[in-house]
């Protein structure tokens, strides 16, 4: 009777065991990370219709909305045109998806993901490089689409005296839970606009004498090039890199030595060595 008890014991053991792994192998093959699940209890996001309603009407600050593909009938429409007036993102994902974010809560179809920090207006970064008497330095982001890398960049960009950090509205991570602690704490102090379109965005910012300097192959070396005055650096996509739009409308494309065999740098790497090379540069020069 004890062998069969430990036998049944073991055997729950082991089927448990056996379970979880089915469960995370699943749940990276489509994408998710286990890390954010356990990161999901932390994010402040509202899930179901009459929730997010009110958040709307509120006037929490939503980054995006997240709505089960296929579902844009009924009382959630009336929702997502509440959501677009508003300028809300609205992505549609899997049904798995939204289960998996609020832990199989009855979310309706629709969850709002709640942002961090308030967003800042281009102003505000003005405002911030005239109160410290400085040239602004600020870092345009091209659909930087992870996280972790934007949480890392807001950090350097603080770090390195940078006054301001713009990202596109849609096409990149937004200013979540993920993005704050990747940053250590410097979202709190470092102002970030989100903006729809970055063309004429980079056209509001060379009006008011800011260089576009874009970060990419092919171009002058960082080293040899001024980056004293008032300017903008475009740090592209993970994968694609800029846009070509965007590149074209840089004043000059700025590159990094690659001695090695892989032809490029993760984004929030290459954006601390130039961002750096910008501080140092600005710091000599008042010494000089």
């Amino acid at each position: 009777m004890i062998f069969y008890k430990k036998l049944k014991k073991c055997f729950f053991i082991r089927y448990n065991m056996i379970q979880y792994l089915i469960y995370k192998n699943v749940f990276i093959a489509k994408g998710y990370n286990m890390e954010e699940k356990q990161e999901r209890s932390f994010q402040d996001i509202i899930i179901g219709r009459n929730c997010v309603t009110e958040a709307f009407k509120s006037g929490r600050n939503i980054d995006s909305i997240l709505i089960a593909r296929g579902s844009t009938k009924g009382s959630l429409s009336v929702l997502l045109a509440k959501a677009k007036e508003k300028g809300i993102p609205i992505k549609e994902v899997d049904t798995k998806k939204l289960d998996f974010m609020c832990n199989h809560g009855s979310h309706q179809g629709v969850i709002a993901v709640c942002a961090y920090a308030e967003y800042s207006s281009i102003d505000d970064i003005f405002a911030k490089a005239a109160e410290k008497n400085e040239p602004p330095l600020i870092v345009i982001l091209d659909e930087i689409e992870d996280p972790h890398n934007l949480g890392a960049i807001i950090r350097t960009a603080e770090c390195a005296g940078a006054h301001g950090v713009i990202i596109l509205k849609r096409h990149g991570a937004g200013l979540t839970f993920t993005v704050y602690k990747a940053s250590a704490g410097a979202l709190a102090y470092m102002p970030v606009v989100r903006v729809t379109n970055l063309a004429s965005t980079i056209d509001e910012l060379k009006k008011k004498g800011v260089w576009i300097y874009g970060a990419d192959m092919g171009g002058e070396d960082y080293k040899k090039c001024d980056l004293k005055g008032a300017a903008a650096v475009v740090i592209g996509n993970e994968g694609k890199g800029i846009g070509r739009l965007i590149k074209e409308k840089c004043d000059i494309v700025l590159s990094l030595p690659l001695k090695g065999n892989i032809n490029s740098l993760n984004a929030s790497v290459a954006a601390g060595i130039l961002l750096y090379e910008f501080a140092y540069q600005r710091t000599y020069s008042q010494l000089t």
